[in-house]
């Protein structure tokens, strides 16, 4: 990502005193409850500062447009994913035992989200801005490659560069499936998880074959 991008949504200042911390912490949760309540497009800098409590200077202080705001709400989101597939993947032996683990995040990461508006709006907010999606895709990214570094001393066949394209598109689409299952009724978003993990156990490790040039 460009430096100019990272101007708009970074953040300004990094606090470092206890008061600037809880501050900062004070302006995000507020913006998670506006963002709930209204989604990311109805929120007003201006209404974020009063929902905060904390004058409107010391929002742009920190964030120097509402881009920012979503981008660090973005980041604890991604940052708990890629935790949790890290310490899912930790201990994996086998491919099959590897498949399960696959399925297994799928039904967390839905039942950890499908309730949570902060997160759907966040993540719907990603959609809309040119530098936001790219930290999605930077997110999938990031998610794969914590999936290659564990199936890798299994199979390093596995790990050439059209498998990491599939296991990259997979591990986005992952989040595309659920975002459409939590806004989804939850019989039908039930069976769509249930469809999506039998096209992963049927295609993730299936041999791959050379693309004609």
């Amino acid at each position: 990502m460009s430096g100019e991008s990272m101007d708009r949504i970074g953040l300004r200042r990094k606090p470092k005193q206890e008061r600037s911390i809880q501050r900062l912490d004070l302006i995000l949760a507020a913006a998670a409850r506006i963002i709930a309540e209204k989604g990311v497009s109805a929120m007003r800098m201006t209404e974020l500062a009063v929902a905060a409590k904390v004058p409107i200077g010391s929002v742009y202080q920190y964030f120097p447009e509402k881009a920012a705001i979503v981008k660090a709400l973005f980041d604890q989101h991604a940052a708990a994913i890629q935790a949790k597939t890290a310490a899912m993947f930790a201990d994996v032996r086998s491919l099959d035992q590897a498949i399960d683990r696959v399925c297994a995040i799928i039904d967390w990461y839905y039942d950890s989200y499908h309730d949570d508006p902060v997160y759907l709006g966040v993540w719907m907010g990603t959609e809309t801005d040119q530098d936001l999606l790219q930290l999605n895709i930077e997110h999938s990214g990031r998610v794969a490659g914590i999936f290659q570094e564990a199936v890798r001393p299994l199979d390093p066949d596995l790990c050439d560069e059209q498998m990491y394209a599939r296991t990259y598109l997979f591990s986005h689409l992952i989040g595309a499936v659920i975002r459409l299952a939590a806004v989804s009724d939850e019989a039908l978003a039930r069976r769509m998880l249930d469809e999506w993990k039998r096209v992963i156990r049927t295609s993730l490790f299936a041999a791959t074959v050379p693309v004609a040039a």
